[in-house]
């Protein structure tokens, strides 16, 4: 049944899906890479598609910027459509001088300064990758020869951080090696649904060196990324 984010029907979507959080990515994505793309939502004009990647069935749904429009539309393809494999593929900017831009991110974890995990007080809950997805990627990166970190990232609702403020001090001291805004809440959905899930996310800007990602290679980082997550999506 469609739900107030989603027309799709019961079916429409494969049991993986890739989200990118913009929506033209998703259109993006579904037209380069998948074969017989077709569009199966586009409330609120958050499009998703499904068609087949090396003969295997995949989707992309786009999800907006921000764990609370992440949440929406990963709890609603989880419990509604069944989705058991999520990935996300999306830009980080880096915390650390040894990440690069146009390098690839895994996340092992997702730590967070969202309230969406407040209700497991008086735990702090800690969202984590899926094994089987991780593990997978990282030895295709290594194979391809794809510069890549595996390590902690943080998903926070701040895009504009105050000046003066170092609100990753504590974090990139103890691991954390790239900030994004999606990863914490797809884990903790996955893992409340019982469904795998992976973050990966290509290094735009390193907030340490200023360094940033060219236009004219973008495209190409992105395509990495991309072919990555599917490969990884229908080996597991």
């Amino acid at each position: 049944m469609p739900t107030p984010h989603n027309q799709a029907e019961p079916g429409d979507y494969a049991e993986t899906v890739l989200l990118p959080g913009d929506p033209l990515r998703a259109k993006w994505i579904a037209e380069t890479f998948f074969e017989n793309p077709r569009q199966v939502n586009a409330v609120r004009n958050c499009l998703g598609f499904t068609g087949t990647w090396k003969g295997q069935p995949v989707s992309v749904q786009a999800t907006g910027m921000g764990q609370p429009s992440t949440a929406i539309y990963v709890h609603e393809l989880l419990d509604v459509y069944k989705v058991k494999k999520l990935i996300r593929v999306g830009t980080a900017g880096g915390l650390n001088v040894k990440v690069k831009v146009r390098d690839l991110v895994l996340a092992i974890t997702a730590s967070t300064d969202s309230a969406i995990n407040r209700s497991f007080e008086p735990y702090t809950y800690a969202p984590f990758a899926d094994y089987d997805l991780l593990s997978k990627a990282v030895g295709l990166a290594g194979e391809r020869g794809y510069n890549h970190h595996v390590c902690g990232v943080v998903s926070s609702d701040i895009f504009y951080v105050p000046d003066g403020v170092n609100s990753y001090g504590a974090l990139t001291s103890h691991g954390v090696m790239a900030v994004e805004m999606e990863a914490s809440a797809i884990y903790t959905l996955a893992q409340r649904f019982d469904a795998k899930a992976l973050c990966i996310c290509t290094i735009s800007d390193c907030l340490v060196t200023g360094d940033q990602i060219d236009s004219s290679e973008r495209q190409t980082s992105l395509k990495d990324m991309v072919e990555l997550a599917l490969d990884t999506a229908i080996a597991v």
